[in-house]
């Protein structure tokens, strides 16, 4: 069987088992990103080790190529969907939550990151991963309890909003200095060498802003009435790929930062809807589940080891409090009761795709390495599986204080 034939039969199987896996967990009542991250670690090493079913070498390094593409597209549509004026309704409360979502988890970070031998420079980039938030996952329990358009549910979609915005800027010069930096052996020259990568990066977010908000809308009109096919559509991807390489290429920050820009850009526009709706039906029919099924093919869980299962325990245990103590206390800073702090909290525990997405760019930047990268994968999934049914019974909480009040 030639190599194209074995690309198309695994992604054949890759795409079943992502939907399977989605189906059945939405069948539980759980996001379907679950079942596609399950069904990834069952057709990994730790299972069925799919890819070795293969006498091709090349399929690995194929479906990385896709799952990178994957997560600059699910970027692209983060930054679509976010809407910065959510944050007005409820400032106060977005920025403080948000803001101590990033704070509370990067310092329990830097404690326990030296406990299991990591360094200052490895426990940071923990920290980030654990200060990610996904907005998808608590956003689609919400909906379902009515309680999205309450003011926490405003809350947390705001505080998420900032949490995930602050957690990519600081990605991105966390990466660039720590990867760019890392050749020169004087003082003088890495200091000299942060000081021109920190330069790139403000050139680039100065650049890319400004082009993104006020060169990109005009050539958005000017594609919406080219006579071509899916003139719209074409042109968004055609602007996420090229603000993602300018991004790494130019800037020196993450791919993901620049399609996460151009999508706020044209977020903006009045062409947004139409945009997302090509773009959405590309990215979760093919990209997005193969971005996830390659997280899972990632994660070996035969090789943990004692002190492995252990880090795996207490950054679950971390993630969970560090995110209820920092978005909670920032809520209850602004001026929300202990009730209403709580479920912003818990709402903001969700590491999701966010979280994946920092850490595959840590292990693609060796920042990380599989093994670490393989606890990571199993702290989302345990994340994602506890915020709804928590979301849950905080908000029933709730509901049985007025209803015993009213009794």
């Amino acid at each position: 069987m030639s190599s194209v034939l074995q690309f198309l039969l695994a992604l054949a199987i890759i795409l079943v088992a992502a939907k399977m896996g989605g189906y059945l967990t939405a069948r539980l009542g759980q996001p379907a990103v679950l079942g596609e991250l399950l069904a990834g670690v069952l057709l990994g090493p730790t299972a069925l080790d799919l890819l070795h079913w293969f006498p091709s070498h090349f399929l690995e390094e194929i479906f990385h190529h896709l799952a990178e593409l994957g997560v600059v597209v699910l970027m692209f549509l983060a930054g679509l969907e976010t809407k910065l004026d959510d944050l007005k309704s409820t400032k106060n409360t977005a920025i403080l939550s948000g803001t101590l979502g990033v704070v509370v988890p990067l310092g329990f970070a830097l404690a326990v990151g030296p406990l299991f031998g990591f360094d200052l420079q490895h426990s940071f980039f923990l920290g980030l991963v654990l200060a990610a938030t996904s907005v998808s996952i608590s956003a689609r329990t919400l909906m379902e309890l009515n309680a999205l358009r309450g003011r926490e549910g405003v809350s947390i979609l705001g505080a998420a909003v900032v949490d995930d915005v602050l957690v990519i800027l600081l990605l991105s010069i966390f990466v660039a200095v720590a990867v760019g930096s890392g050749g020169s052996a004087e003082p003088n020259g890495e200091l000299m060498s942060v000081v021109i990568i920190l330069a790139r990066m403000v050139a680039f977010f100065a650049i890319a802003i400004a082009a993104g908000f006020l060169l990109v809308p005009r050539l958005a009109r000017i594609a919406a009435n080219l006579p071509v096919s899916e003139n719209l559509a074409t042109f968004g991807l055609v602007m996420m790929i090229v603000f993602a390489w300018s991004a790494e290429v130019l800037g020196g920050v993450a791919m993901i930062t620049g399609a996460f820009l151009v999508g706020l850009a044209l977020g903006r526009t009045e062409f947004r809807h139409k945009i997302e709706e090509r773009t959405h039906t590309l990215a979760y029919a093919f990209l997005v589940p193969v971005f996830f099924i390659n997280i899972g093919l990632a994660a070996n869980l035969r090789a943990f080891s004692a002190e492995d299962v252990v880090l795996l325990v207490v950054l679950s245990v971390g993630a969970v409090l560090s995110k209820v103590l920092g978005g909670g206390g920032g809520a209850r800073a602004s001026g929300l009761n202990w009730l209403q702090s709580l479920r912003v909290g818990v709402g903001m525990v969700s590491r999701g795709e966010v979280g994946l997405i920092v850490a595959s760019v840590g292990v693609n930047a060796g920042l990380i390495n599989q093994n670490v990268f393989s606890i990571f994968v199993v702290v989302v999934v345990v994340t994602t599986v506890l915020t709804p049914l928590l979301l849950k019974w905080v908000f029933s909480e709730g509901k049985k204080e007025v209803e015993g009040a009213h009794a």
